[in-house]
């Protein structure tokens, strides 16, 4: 079973009213986290770290997290490992806004749901990979080849140009 995203709304409002510098850690160790619409974590673990500063709350992350993936090459489904940094100043004031836009709500509670998902979703790879040396499909029979060795030596699988080298002649 899932749990919600709502893990992720913290309630920071009385670090608004310590002294600057002062820091809080949040650990996390969820076993299954869902971060709607379409991504689903397994053994979410990590730190963030909310340091008071004299425009807001500077928000610093390192979490790691299990993914379901498929290998581009086997088309095995698989654990991906997903490792995420990422630092945010959520500002008092609209003046003291930076380039990410956030500002801290009046209701002391920050939802790193949002960019939690981002982050994740931009540290999958864009070719994912079962294990390094993954042999792909066989192209005669479709075959996993790391499973089983289908076709070994046949001449029609190594690489060459074949019937194209005459268009280059």
């Amino acid at each position: 079973m899932y749990i919600s995203q709502d893990v992720l709304r913290l309630n920071v409002g009385f670090i608004i009213h310590q002294t600057v510098g002062y820091s809080r850690d949040f650990p996390f160790e969820i076993p299954s986290l869902r971060l709607p619409p379409d991504l689903d974590l397994i053994d979410f673990t990590g730190v963030v770290r909310v340091t008071r500063t004299a425009q807001g709350l500077f928000v610093q992350a390192k979490l790691q997290a299990m993914a379901a993936s498929e290998c581009v090459r086997c088309l095995t489904e698989f654990q991906q490992p997903l490792e995420v940094e990422f630092s945010d100043l959520y500002a008092f004031t609209l003046s003291s806004i930076t380039e990410a836009g956030l500002l801290l709500p009046e209701n002391g509670k920050i939802d790193l749901a949002p960019i939690v998902r981002d982050e994740m979703l931009l540290a999958f790879p864009i070719k994912p990979l079962c294990r390094p040396d993954c042999k792909g499909l066989c192209p005669i029979c479709g075959e996993n080849r790391n499973e089983i060795n289908c076709h070994p030596g046949d001449e029609s699988l190594q690489a060459g140009p074949g019937e194209l080298s005459s268009v280059f002649e």
